[in-house]
């Protein structure tokens, strides 16, 4: 099952599974089931990941596997992709038996034929919901109702019934409980509204550059809505994007059916103007977009170029990080956008960017720590009475049949100012419900202290840690594992009289 709503699908299965062993003389020795997973692909489907293992290495300790219809191994775009897991299994002697189906999975012609159909169906089906999912979201885009994404610097979610009467005010990671209600943008605090209204007037009437005004924030003390420094990156998405001008926006990007993640084009937008309560004028916005977009079509090729030898000789190598930092240097988007690519930007001034290969000895070194690591978490568990499985090339540990987790280890770099940074990023394939980020010591030799993060928190791919971070991060901050270790001990439980 993929959704909340089908809370009770997983329940009936088994139900219809249980009642075709009976009538086989058959007996479950083990269940395999994916609770709230989506079936587009194999990421996050542990169990039916754990099935293919428990095969492929020799572990299966049953005869038969019985699934409810063809559609349960996935409804994937490629059909041969489940054709595939049934016939993993059939290598491995093991025969699958669909409990539902009108047909017998004997090998024949007319099931050969079923199969191969009820899995396109499969696919098509998740190819014809997403459409109508898509058309739904563009309507109530067109509405004025806002669709997911957080709310960003100087605005707020705000929950309405669906007569548009205010409810609350929607904190990080809250979500709408009613169907039947949706979510509005409107004014932030009032410092931060004054702080976004400030930007733009440094912008189009100061003249000053995205940099400049990211120092100038950061210096003041002012924080970004995720509670990190500002950068060019961050004033440039304020002064572009049409939600501080109340217009709603959607398909900016797509990530349809769990593929690649698209930009698209401006006339693929769903634009409402209007739709929410301005905080910045739009004269003032289109000022700021007119600035942008003239700095970024004002140069000729040969400007451009002559733009990145002098920021090459001023600081000897070139980067897309560098470029974007440098002050009065149009943004990579804009060379990419003319020359096509970075790199070949770079060959037309004759400049090689010879690849800095330290960061490979550096992944070595972080590399050879983790299954040490993830030696001494086992051990210390296992000191506890804990019950561990762990999985031979994932390292992911089961604890107690109960919960699942995994180590990751976060390389410390040092920014251009001398501060130390760290990015946890967290295994999504694996989905574990426990992530415990290691932070590595200045030098990547060593752990600093641990980030004992469960899968529930919600908070995204990845991390950004600093030395001193929100308490919304460090609560889950540790000097050892002695508390995770805690988690997984047994404790004797006296019956009352």
């Amino acid at each position: 099952m993929s959704t909340e709503h089908q809370q009770y699908s997983t329940e009936n299965q088994a139900s219809a599974i249980l009642e075709y062993a009976k009538c086989h003389e058959m007996d479950i020795v083990k269940t395999y089931a994916d609770h709230g997973k989506s079936g587009l692909n194999l990421a996050g489907r542990i169990s039916l990941r754990g099935l293919l293992q428990d095969v492929q290495a020799n572990q299966a300790d049953f005869e038969a596997l019985l699934v409810y219809d063809v559609s349960r191994w996935g409804r994937f775009q490629d059909a041969d992709e489940s054709a595939y897991y049934e016939y993993v299994l059939k290598q491995a002697g093991i025969k699958v038996h669909y409990c539902a189906e009108p047909f017998e999975n004997d090998g024949s012609l007319p099931s050969a034929l079923i199969k191969t159909l009820k899995r396109t169906m499969a696919g098509e089906y998740s190819r014809e919901l997403s459409v109508k999912v898509f058309a739904g979201q563009c309507r109530l885009i067109e509405l004025g109702f806002r669709q997911g994404g957080p709310a960003g610097f100087g605005l707020r979610r705000h929950l309405v019934d669906q007569d548009r009467h205010f409810k609350q005010i929607l904190q990080d990671g809250e979500r709408k409980s009613l169907q039947t209600d949706r979510v509005v943008l409107a004014a932030g605090p009032a410092e931060e509204v004054d702080t976004v209204r400030w930007i733009f007037d440094r912008f189009t009437e100061v003249g000053e550059t995205e940099r400049q005004i990211a120092e100038t924030l950061n210096s003041n003390g002012v924080s970004t809505d995720q509670s990190r420094p500002w950068n060019s990156a961050g004033i440039r998405q304020i002064l572009t994007n049409p939600k501080y001008i109340g217009s709603n926006v959607y398909n900016r990007r797509s990530y349809k059916l769990k593929r690649k993640r698209v930009k698209n084009p401006p006339e693929m937008w769903i634009l409402k103007p209007g739709a929410f309560e301005a905080i910045v004028e739009p004269e003032v916005f289109d000022k700021a977009l007119h600035i942008i977009e003239n700095r970024n079509r004002s140069y000729t090729d040969d400007q451009l170029l002559e733009r990145l030898r002098a920021l090459l000789k001023k600081v000897g190598k070139l980067s897309g990080f560098i470029i974007n930092q440098a002050e009065d240097m149009p943004s990579t988007c804009v060379y990419v956008s003319r020359f096509g690519t970075l790199p070949r930007a770079y060959s037309l001034i004759d400049w090689n960017p010879h690849r800095d290969y330290s960061f490979v000895e550096i992944n070595r070194t972080i590399r050879a720590q983790h299954k040490p690591l993830v030696d001494s978490i086992v051990a210390e568990l296992r000191g506890n009475q804990t019950l561990v499985d762990r999985q031979v090339k994932t390292d992911l540990l089961t604890i107690n049949a109960e919960y699942t987790a995994a180590l990751v280890l976060a390389r410390c770099y040092t920014t251009p100012g001398g501060a130390q940074r760290w990015i946890v990023r967290f295994d999504a394939p694996l989905q574990p419900d426990i992530t415990i980020a290691a932070r590595l010591l200045p030098g990547n030799r060593g752990v600093l202290d641990y980030y004992i993060i469960p899968r529930i928190a919600e908070i995204g791919s990845s991390m950004r840690l600093a030395t001193h971070n929100p308490m919304s991060l460090e609560v889950f901050r540790f000097d050892d594992l002695s508390f995770f270790s805690a988690l997984g001990r047994r404790v004797a439980v006296e019956e009352a009289a």
